[in-house]
C-alpha cells in the first residue's frame, strides 16, 4: 500500500468520512481528495504530520503508534507537554492534581507486559 492508501485506509477507520476528517482538520476537501489519489508527495510536510498525528501514525512509514513502541511514547510525551506548556500556573497545578488522582484509580493503570 502507497502512504496516500494507507491514510486514506484510517481516515475511514477513525472517522465517518474523508470529508468530515478534512473538516476536522481545517483542511479543503478537495486539497485532501486529491492527495490521497495522487500521492501525499506534495502536501505541506506539517499537514502530513499533522494528520499522522491525529490519526496516531507514525510520520516516517505510517505505521500505527502505540504507546509500548519507543517512538510511539515520546510521541505521547511530547503531546502532553505541548497542552501542558500552555497551561497557567492554575491549571498546570490542577492538571497534575488530577493525574496523580488518575493515577490511584485501578482502570486508569497502564498495564505492563
Amino acid at each position: 500500500m502507497t502512504k496516500a492508501e494507507i491514510l486514506k485506509a484510517e481516515i475511514l477507520n477513525q472517522h465517518k468520512s474523508v470529508r468530515q476528517f478534512a473538516i476536522e482538520m481545517g483542511i479543503p476537501y478537495s486539497t485532501l481528495v486529491t492527495a490521497l489519489d495522487r500521492g501525499i508527495e506534495g502536501m505541506a510536510y506539517g499537514t502530513v504530520i499533522r494528520m499522522c498525528d491525529k490519526l496516531n501514525l507514525n510520520p516516517v512509514d505510517f505505521s500505527p503508534i502505540n504507546q509500548k513502541s519507543l517512538l510511539g511514547g515520546k510521541i505521547m510525551e511530547n503531546r502532553v507537554m505541548q497542552y501542558y506548556v500552555k497551561l497557567n500556573k492554575t491549571g498546570r497545578k490542577k492538571a497534575l492534581e488530577l493525574m496523580e488522582d488518575y493515577a490511584q484509580l485501578e482502570k486508569y493503570q497502564a498495564v505492563e507486559e
